[in-house]
């Protein structure tokens, strides 16, 4: 609810580049971290499993990425879609960026793709009408069931 009355504190930095060098941390919901990309839990989600996948440098926009940079982006993106079709069995999955903040990008200056599961039905009168989302699954949970996947993965 706080969030939702834009009474969260202001956080420092970028969430994209949580404190420290570990590879994840519930606390960030932090679930991959390598040199070229970071997979975070969106905090907000729109749906249960909604991943955030960034690269490790703070660009707003495509071109700024090297062609390292693209490849190492677009495969990580990849292997997320596979974790989450192995882990949660969606009917489909939402993959999709906002580049600038008409776009509809909520954090601008750092692109990133969103990558949310989707069931057959998950639409529902709360979200069309009340801008409420109602998540099946407590986003602790979900991280703990995300992590071991990211745990074994080796880029």
């Amino acid at each position: 609810m706080e969030h939702v009355l834009g009474k969260t504190p202001k956080t420092q930095g970028c969430i994209f580049d949580p404190p420290g060098t570990a590879t994840h941390d519930k606390h960030s919901l932090l679930l991959y971290r390598d040199q070229w990309t970071v997979v975070l839990l969106n905090r907000f989600p729109y749906a249960n499993g909604h991943l955030l996948v960034a690269p490790i440098r703070h660009l707003a926009d495509l071109p700024e990425l090297s062609l390292q940079e693209q490849g190492k982006l677009m495969h990580m993106v990849t292997q997320c879609c596979t974790i989450l079709r192995a882990t949660f069995a969606p009917d489909g999955l939402n993959v999709g960026l906002n580049l600038g903040q008409t776009a509809g990008a909520g954090i601008a200056d750092h692109l990133h793709f969103h990558i949310v599961p989707r069931w057959d039905g998950d639409h529902n009168f709360m979200t069309v009408c009340a801008e409420i989302r109602t998540i099946p699954q407590h986003i602790d949970n979900t991280f703990d069931t995300l992590l071991p996947h990211f745990l074994k993965k080796q880029v």
